[in-house]
């Protein structure tokens, strides 16, 4: 492939120009030109491994999934979810300061009461306490349907310590307790409560009690920070996804850019494996060398490679 300048959209000499964007990776398409989320990308995954999640699939267990960043252990939810037709994916993105109620549920407590109070000045009828409630991605998964949800539970070791036991309840259990709603008298057994994420519906909740009727499909990962319960471990189904070989590498490659992206990536290709040592390069890395490579970036130039393939872990 001819390397030519006009891949640099920056050119650093203060001078103004109206550029044309290219086309984005396929992997950085939010949406697919009709404002709906961008299209199903595609997921390579092992016989092995497959297996290990239709076990879990079977078994209604959490499916926990271990490996280095960038082996695809979020990705894999989204392929779950595409292959089964099971809908959009319910994520919770765990932090230090994820608690379990706010995955479960969220009450507007402050804006009910300023409502209340504005309709009573207006003599109407206080507001419905349903429109303050809205369930969180593990609350909306536990929702009773017929055809369970996928829910992504990502990077549980960055939470609490305490927060896999939390979870071990309602895991074990499918269901929990609104308690602002289980106070209510019986005239407001059933209240609306709004579910979370992009297909976001008015559900109906009985004496505070929402109980699954299908476990759903619980994906949690981990960067394997650090360790979890046994009794939390015992119920869960392990995955540990290896680090892609070099047939693999390339497989990834074509699945996403196409066969004729391998053409001109062997340099590439070895470049990555030759600096790869656990943990410190991920696939899209790679995915992101090639990509430009494609575009005709030159990235034989100085510390261009370097800023692509950069390792993960250690000072900046």
């Amino acid at each position: 492939m001819t390397r030519t300048d006009e891949w640099r959209l920056f050119r650093g000499d203060r001078v103004a120009r109206q550029t044309e964007f290219p086309e984005a990776p396929p992997w950085r398409r939010f949406t697919d030109g009709s404002g709906a989320r961008g299209r199903y990308r595609p997921y390579l995954i092992g016989r092995a491994e497959a297996d290990v999640v239709s076990a879990a699939l079977h078994l209604r267990r959490p499916l926990l999934v271990t490996g280095h960043p960038g082996t695809g252990k979020s990705s894999l939810a989204h392929a779950i979810a595409h292959e089964l037709s099971l809908g959009p994916v319910l994520q919770w993105a765990v932090n230090s300061r994820s608690v379990l109620k706010d995955a479960l549920y969220g009450y507007d407590a402050i804006g009910r009461l300023r409502e209340t109070h504005l309709r009573r000045e207006r003599g109407v009828d206080d507001p419905d306490i349903g429109a303050f409630i809205r369930l969180g991605a593990l609350g909306t998964a536990l929702v009773p349907r017929d055809r369970p949800r996928v829910l992504l539970v990502d990077e549980l070791d960055k939470g609490d310590v305490d927060l896999p036991n939390d979870l071990l309840t309602v895991f074990e259990e499918g269901e929990f307790e609104i308690p602002e709603l289980s106070r209510l008298p019986e005239e407001q057994s059933e209240v609306q409560v709004v579910t979370h994420g992009p297909l976001a519906e008015r559900v109906t909740v009985t004496r505070g009690l929402v109980r699954c009727r299908e476990f759903p499909v619980v994906v949690i990962t981990s960067n394997g920070e650090r360790d979890f319960p046994p009794a939390f471990m015992r119920r869960c189904v392990r995955l540990d996804l290896p680090d892609p070989d070099e047939a693999r590498l390339r497989d990834i490659v074509a699945a996403h850019l196409g066969e004729d992206a391998l053409s001109d990536v062997d340099d590439l290709l070895h470049a990555f494996l030759n600096r790869r040592a656990p943990g410190e390069l991920a696939t899209d890395q790679l995915l992101n060398a090639v990509f430009l490579r494609k575009g005709g970036v030159d990235l034989d130039a100085e510390g261009l490679l370097d800023a692509v393939l950069h390792r993960l872990g250690g000072a900046v």
